[in-house]
C-alpha cells in the first residue's frame, strides 16, 4: 500500500517507515469517520507511552524517589503536553474526521489530537515492536524540558483514584464502556468504573471514552474531580457489615486485605 505524500512526510517526521502503512492510516482515523477508527490503537499507545516515559525518567532523573517520578511523568503524559507534540508533528491536517466533527473544529481539539498521538505510538508498536515505539517517544520528548522540580499536574479524578488505590496496594480499577449515545461526531460514552477489591462500581458519562472514564472515576468516593460531567451512580449490592468495615478501614487508613489475609499454619 502506497501512502499519499502528506502521510509519507509524516513518516519522515516520525523517523519510522511503516511496514504496514494501514496502521498509520487507522491511527489518524476518528470514530466519526469510520468504524475502523483509532481508539484501540490509542488504548495500546497510552500504555506504551507511560512505560517509555517511565523508563526515560528512571534513566534521566537518577536517584529521584518513586513519588516524584510519578509527579514528573504525570506532567509529561498529560493532554496539554501530548497536544503540543501532536501539533509539532502536524497531525491536525492529517486527521480523518467525519463532516460534523470537522465542522465543529475537531481537527483543532486538544483531546482528539492527544488521542491521535497515542494511537500513532500504538501503531508504531504493532508495526515494529516496543524498541521502535520507545525510540519514537524519546525523540518526541527530546526538546521537552524535564526536571525534578516540575510542579504536580492538576489531577483528574481518574489519576486521583489510581493513586489512592496504589497507595493501599490495591489493584487498579477496571473501566468498561457500557453504552454510547448521540451522533457519531457528538457521541457521549457511558463508562463503568469498577473497584473489584472493594466491591464498588460507578458509572459516568463524558464526551469521549477518556472523559467517560474520568467521570466514572469521579463518581467513586476517592475520585477528586469537580462536577464537570453528568454522572450516574450504580453501587453493587454487598452485605451491610462489609460496608461498615470498609468505612472503618478508610477512616483508619488501613489496607483491607491485611485484615482478611488467611493465617498459614507453621510447618515442622
Amino acid at each position: 500500500m502506497s501512502l499519499p505524500a502528506p502521510l509519507s512526510a509524516l513518516q519522515d517526521r516520525l523517523q519510522h517507515r511503516f511496514a504496514d502503512p494501514q496502521l498509520l492510516v487507522q491511527a489518524l482515523t476518528h470514530r466519526s469517520f469510520s468504524t475502523d477508527h483509532n481508539e484501540r490503537l490509542e488504548f495500546l499507545g497510552d500504555s506504551v507511552l507511560n512505560l517509555a516515559v517511565a523508563h526515560l525518567l528512571f534513566e534521566r532523573l537518577n536517584g529521584l524517589p518513586e513519588g516524584d517520578l510519578s509527579r514528573v511523568r504525570a506532567n509529561l503524559v498529560k493532554q496539554d503536553t501530548l497536544h503540543g507534540l501532536a501539533l509539532g508533528l502536524d497531525l491536525a491536517g492529517l486527521l480523518r474526521l467525519g463532516e460534523g466533527e470537522m465542522r465543529s473544529g475537531g481537527q483543532r481539539r486538544p483531546s482528539i489530537l492527544a488521542d491521535a498521538l497515542e494511537a500513532v505510538l500504538g501503531a508504531v508498536y504493532l508495526d515494529a515492536g516496543y524498541p521502535a515505539a520507545q525510540a519514537l517517544v524519546h525523540r518526541l520528548f527530546r526538546n521537552v524540558e524535564i526536571k525534578a522540580t516540575m510542579p504536580a499536574a492538576a489531577k483528574d479524578a481518574k489519576t486521583g483514584l489510581q493513586e489512592w488505590l496504589q497507595a493501599r496496594k490495591m489493584r487498579l480499577p477496571v473501566y468498561q464502556v457500557v453504552g454510547t449515545q448521540g451522533a457519531a461526531h457528538q457521541q457521549t460514552f457511558d463508562v463503568e468504573c469498577e473497584i473489584e477489591e472493594m466491591h464498588l462500581s460507578r458509572r459516568g458519562i463524558g464526551g469521549g471514552r477518556r472523559a467517560g472514564e474520568k467521570a466514572g472515576a469521579a463518581a467513586n468516593p476517592e475520585g477528586r474531580a469537580g462536577p464537570k460531567h453528568q454522572r450516574k451512580i450504580q453501587k453493587k449490592k454487598k452485605p451491610m457489615a462489609s460496608r461498615r468495615w470498609i468505612s472503618r478501614l478508610r477512616s483508619q487508613k488501613m489496607r483491607p486485605f491485611r485484615l482478611f489475609r488467611p493465617r498459614v499454619a507453621a510447618v515442622g
